[in-house]
């Protein structure tokens, strides 16, 4: 349902736009392309993200490591094991895709597997591994490519020649300039109604999956401080709300349209409840 309610309100997006640049029939050619553009997205929106960072996927053989760490991590979130695929990166991060947990990916950046320890690198997959069971991967991968087509969209828009009227006039070019900034913001609000609220859950759900809270803790401020200093290569606005941490971090994470919380209060909680199950000794390694 909720990936329903974005895609419809994507598409209202796309069709406002044809119709500032082309009038009805310009609103007509978007609906037909966004339904296409939904549909496309549904099934191939997870190998668009993969392949945009030129994600590499490895298997027992190649990474037995942490592909021996997944499968654990899986079995014990009661998951099949997904595609486990390596980012070529000097910036650690992470971010899962897919449609289903039957059809789901985990990527990680190949600095996250160096920098990190084996319980930071766990509390990591983790975090991704909960995105997958509580099914938020349809919609955030969803986004990414529905986000991204409207950013594009918008900006061919008015460099094509802006909008015409009905009966073939051209508009202000001041409508164009809105449109160009307020369509992807629109897809940047929606993008961030859909992440924040559940990166909080995949942070204690995650804690609990690793059965430790502060090493994820502990993952998060590593992986800001590295992203604080340098962007990751191809990192685009479309995807950022995907990773762990925002790979703009270097941007004032408190901005009202942050697709992520804070990293200080998520830190917080989860140093709650590391010691609320160090009370109650639940509190474990892998």
């Amino acid at each position: 349902m909720r990936t329903a309610i974005l895609m419809a309100l994507l598409t209202g997006i796309l069709m406002a736009i044809g119709d500032y640049f082309g009038g009805m029939q310009g609103m007509t050619m978007m609906l037909i392309f966004s339904c296409a553009m939904n549909f496309f997205a549904y099934w191939n929106s997870d190998k668009m993200v993969l392949a945009q960072y030129n994600a590499q996927e490895v298997d027992k053989k190649s990474a037995p490591e942490l592909y021996g760490l997944v499968e654990k991590l899986a079995q014990r979130a009661g998951l099949p094991m997904p595609k486990l695929y390596i980012i070529p990166s000097n910036v650690p991060n992470a971010f899962a895709t897919g449609r289903n947990p039957e059809h789901a990916a985990v990527a990680v950046n190949s600095a996250l597997v160096d920098l990190c320890t084996r319980e930071e690198v766990a509390g990591v997959l983790a975090h991704e591994l909960s995105h997958i069971k509580h099914r938020d991967i349809l919609i955030s991968t969803v986004a990414a490519c529905m986000a991204g087509a409207i950013s594009t969209i918008a900006q061919w828009g008015m460099i094509l020649g802006g909008g015409r009227d009905e009966n073939g006039n051209a508009r202000s070019p001041i409508g164009g300039i809105l449109i160009m900034l307020i369509a992807p913001l629109a897809a940047g609000i929606i993008q961030m109604a859909v992440s924040r609220s559940r990166e909080y859950e995949a942070d204690r759900s995650g804690g609990e999956i690793s059965g430790n809270p502060d090493a994820l803790a502990d993952a998060l401020l590593k992986i800001e401080s590295f992203a604080k200093r340098r962007v990751m290569a191809h990192a685009s606005n479309a995807t950022a709300h995907m990773f762990i941490i925002n790979p703009f971090s270097g941007v004032n994470m408190r901005s009202l349209f942050s697709t992520h919380p804070a990293t200080a209060e998520r830190v917080k909680l989860l140093r709650e409840q590391a010691d609320e199950m160090r009370h109650k000794g639940t509190l474990r390694g892998i």
